[in-house]
């Protein structure tokens, strides 16, 4: 399991690497005003829906059924399941996305209420017309991507998403060098977007990974209708933290600028979650699922146990430093162009609030394939409706009085009402079997994380705004990776990790015989 996280993981933080150069010149180009505020709306409703597919989100639902369903009946039977899956999800998604299409103004109002009555709403509906096509293309590549995390070939799927964003990339630079409108910039990058999806669907393609799908067929069957039933919450619970941000979003909407900061904090939020969040969705809910499957106690225990310990070792530490050097981070990747200085403050100052939040939405996705591997999609879909309201709730106060900072604790609280949801239901329910090594281990990274931290507190004022960007991010590195050495040090003299058992980890995966 451990070299399938890495492969995995390895793969998300390419993309999210790519992410942020994509995110980067996206703020030099749009800033923070009106036109940035509606395409990010739009682009957010785009993401959810990415997330909720093509990122790892169906392999909760998918890869349990389909991995059944050739364990009790053969690999033509598995095939023929998943063609079905395959035709009906593909229609269903493009009668989704036409029906969207026209009914996108009203979308728009109930997630950016804020824009009603100001030109930013026809903006932002426009912009996510443009972007619809990616929904449609979303559909066959979360199938495909989902058959192959099934088979083991995590290596295609993990790398697959990082075309979405050179496709981004490359259309920014070039509307940058042409000095095109912002608001032109915005509709040509939103087309852009809507075609993504139709490139990372024709590398698939090329690969033949078709055929995990055969005969393409539409139904709705009893079988389509009773998986249909068991995927949708899952899908919908498996996006929390996405569905938390469109909560804060909703109240952000009224105050100029207040989508872009909470956009910008998130996508740093991302990067440790993408690679915690999107690896457990394509590694630890098969292995949960052939350990609950075969009732193998040992199995189950050792799977948790590992996931608790991985989430745990990268959230700490990604919490603690981007508190501690949030301000230093948003002025290296977005204070260029358009994007100024009190656009980096207000962005830092969100991402300090938001990146409390980290650890349980990291928790969540520990959590939740649990419950998807026996089957229960409800309790994960509860929980983050739950932490929706909770935010929602919360964000009107806090909102109101502390602005954009006030939402991004909203969210944070929001995640942490879901998170403890799931651990008392699931205690409730069948008991979470994690081993000793792992209640050894689990204080001992929160310790090493909070250690730390401290020389990252001390050197906080190493680099003030204003000094040159190459000084700026030779600082930033240098703290980064001290603060690495200085973490992987601790969980060696601490007893947690040491580097022979990673690298034997990486040449020869556990075996649970």
């Amino acid at each position: 399991m451990i070299r399938s996280f890495l492969t995995v993981s390895t793969g998300t933080l390419a993309s999210r690497l790519a992410g942020f150069v994509r995110d980067s010149l996206i703020a030099a180009m749009l800033g923070t005003g009106p036109v940035a505020d509606a395409f990010l709306a739009a682009f957010q409703l785009i993401n959810v829906a990415r997330r909720l597919l093509s990122e790892g989100a169906l392999n909760a639902a998918l890869v349990p059924a389909w991995l059944r369903v050739r364990r009790s009946e053969g690999p033509n039977a598995a095939a023929a399941f998943a063609g079905r899956v395959l035709g009906t999800l593909s229609v269903i998604l493009i009668l989704a996305s036409i029906l969207i299409g026209l009914l996108m103004p009203q979308v728009i109002t109930v997630l950016a209420p804020g824009f009603a009555g100001r030109d930013t709403l026809d903006l932002a509906v426009a912009d996510a017309r443009l972007m619809l096509p990616y929904l449609a293309f979303a559909g066959p590549v979360t199938v495909l991507m989902a058959l192959l995390n099934a088979e083991g070939r995590v290596a295609l799927t993990a790398f697959s998403p990082v075309l979405f964003n050179i496709a981004l990339i490359a259309a920014v630079a070039v509307l940058l060098v042409l000095r095109t409108d912002a608001t032109s910039a915005a509709w040509l990058l939103a087309a852009t977007v809507g075609l993504a999806g139709g490139l990372q669907l024709m590398v698939l393609l090329a690969q033949r990974s078709a055929r995990l799908a055969t005969p393409l067929r539409i139904s709705l069957g009893s079988q389509m209708r009773t998986f249909l039933a068991r995927a949708i919450p899952g899908m919908l619970a498996s996006s929390s933290p996405q569905w938390l941000m469109v909560a804060g979003a909703i109240i952000a909407s009224s105050t100029p600028s207040a989508v872009s900061w909470l956009y910008f904090a998130n996508r740093l939020i991302e990067l440790p979650l993408g690679i915690v969040g999107v690896a457990m969705g394509t590694v630890l809910v098969p292995e949960l699922t052939r350990a609950v499957g075969e009732a193998d106690k040992r199995a189950i225990a050792h799977a948790e146990s590992r996931a608790l310990e991985l989430a745990a070792g990268l959230a700490l530490p990604a919490m603690i430093g981007l508190i501690a050097l949030s301000e230093p981070i948003v002025r290296l990747l977005f204070e260029h162009g358009a994007f100024g200085e009190s656009d980096s403050a207000a962005t830092a100052h969100a991402l300090a609030w938001l990146s409390l939040g980290l650890p349980a939405h990291v928790l969540i996705k520990a959590l939740a394939p649990a419950f998807y591997a026996r089957h229960d999609t409800l309790t994960p879909l509860i929980a983050t409706a739950i932490g929706v309201t909770a935010a929602i709730v919360l964000a009107i106060p806090l909102g109101h009085f502390f602005g954009a900072p006030g939402i991004a604790a909203s969210i944070a609280g929001g995640a942490w009402s879901s998170a403890l949801y799931l651990i008392r239901q699931g205690g409730a329910s069948f008991g979470f079997s994690i081993d000793d090594a792992a209640f050894r281990r689990l204080p001992r990274i929160a310790i090493a994380a909070s250690i730390m931290g401290v020389p990252l507190w001390l050197t906080m004022g190493l680099a003030p705004a204003g000094s040159h960007g190459l000084f700026q991010l030779a600082v930033l590195c240098a703290q980064i990776s001290g603060a690495i050495l200085i973490y992987g040090l601790l969980l060696r003299l601490l007893g947690v990790a040491a580097w022979r058992d990673a690298v034997n980890a990486i040449r020869r995966p556990a075996s649970l015989k």
